[in-house]
């Protein structure tokens, strides 16, 4: 090159950081079958909130009677730290929900709705026009007190109505930006997307909705979350949903698993260079208490075989290269 030639910008897409945003708190632990205690539910957001994440979906102020797992939203949400430059989500199904949470101060309510009628009427017994008018009236409730963002499930396929047209999603996008929604996720809750599916879809929202900020949510149910992100960020994406450990699912649609899984996500774009902001050591320490404290062992992988950065002393890369009769002299039995 010569002295004269400047080298080329570095691409500014390139240069903002990631954000990670954590829903194992409330798509995990909804989905599990026994009530973990509010202590170990406070315990665990605390320590999340030192990792550098950006933000934490805390819980869900449902009935008691429908999600049982999280009866315990309002002490929860009182007796968390709250970490500056962190904020503190909770899932709000209606009018009264949107109350109990602007009680507790929550910074952003996120409303949940499906771009498929099927999965609307199975997951919240309403048809979509009855969930539209829903987020209508609880967009005048919160009256700029808090932060909303609008969830769309199913938005890359459902379960019972099979393909979800773009144009359908991009309608009910709209509807959002016109009820003054600033924050959107397109969710992906049974695992049905493609990475070709991905950019085409985020890449049309992106480019109509430029003042809307877009967040990714994978499901990992058929091994494509992470190939799924990263088709989401090479479109422009950087706000994306992941779970401790990858726990979640949706009890309201056949077959789906855990989300796509948070320390796997950040370590994939670590790797890559881009930066998230996560401490992925203190991650995944935080993974590793996850199967003591749902009693199960949980999908995640980097917090089995460790980083990509993991070395090992070179005498187990030449006992595991030995021939067996070989190792049976080094390790007597």
């Amino acid at each position: 090159m010569s002295a004269l030639t400047k080298p080329d910008p570095p691409d500014a897409s390139l240069l903002r950081p990631l954000r990670i945003h954590e829903v194992c708190m409330r798509d995990g632990f909804q989905s599990e079958p026994i009530f973990v205690l509010t202590d170990r539910k406070v315990e665990l957001i605390n320590a999340l909130s030192r990792t550098g994440l950006s933000k934490i979906e805390v819980t869900s102020f449902s009935s008691p009677r429908a999600i049982p797992a999280l009866a315990d939203a309002e002490e929860v949400m009182r007796r968390i730290d709250r970490v500056p430059g962190i904020e503190y989500a909770a899932l709000v199904p209606n009018v009264r929900g949107a109350q109990r949470a602007l009680a507790c101060q929550v910074d952003e309510l996120n409303l949940v709705m499906s771009a498929s009628p099927s999965h609307n009427l199975a997951n919240l017994r309403m048809t979509m026009q009855q969930s539209l008018a829903q987020f209508a009236d609880i967009v005048g409730t919160v009256a700029g007190q808090a932060q909303i963002n609008a969830s769309l499930s199913t938005a890359f396929g459902c379960p019972f109505d099979g393909e979800v047209p773009d144009s359908q999603v991009l309608g009910l996008v709209q509807r959002f930006v016109d009820l003054g929604i600033s924050r959107v996720a397109l969710c992906d809750t049974t695992g049905m997307a493609n990475p070709a599916q991905v950019r085409r879809l985020f890449g049309a929202v992106i480019a109509r909705w430029p003042q809307v900020t877009f967040t990714a949510h994978f499901h990992d149910t058929r091994a494509m979350g992470l190939a799924n992100a990263l088709a989401a960020l090479d479109v422009g994406v950087i706000h994306f949903d992941a779970s401790l450990g990858g726990l979640g699912g949706c009890p309201f649609a056949p077959g789906a698993s855990g989300n796509v899984c948070t320390e796997d996500l950040v370590h994939m774009f670590e790797a890559m260079g881009r930066p998230t902001g996560v401490d992925l050591e203190r991650l995944l320490t935080l993974a590793r208490s996850l199967p003591d404290i749902v009693g199960h062992a949980v999908p995640g992988q980097v917090m089995k075989a460790g980083p990509a950065t993991r070395r090992y002393p070179r005498s187990e890369a030449a006992t595991a290269a030995a021939p067996a009769s070989d190792r049976a002299q080094h390790h007597p039995g």
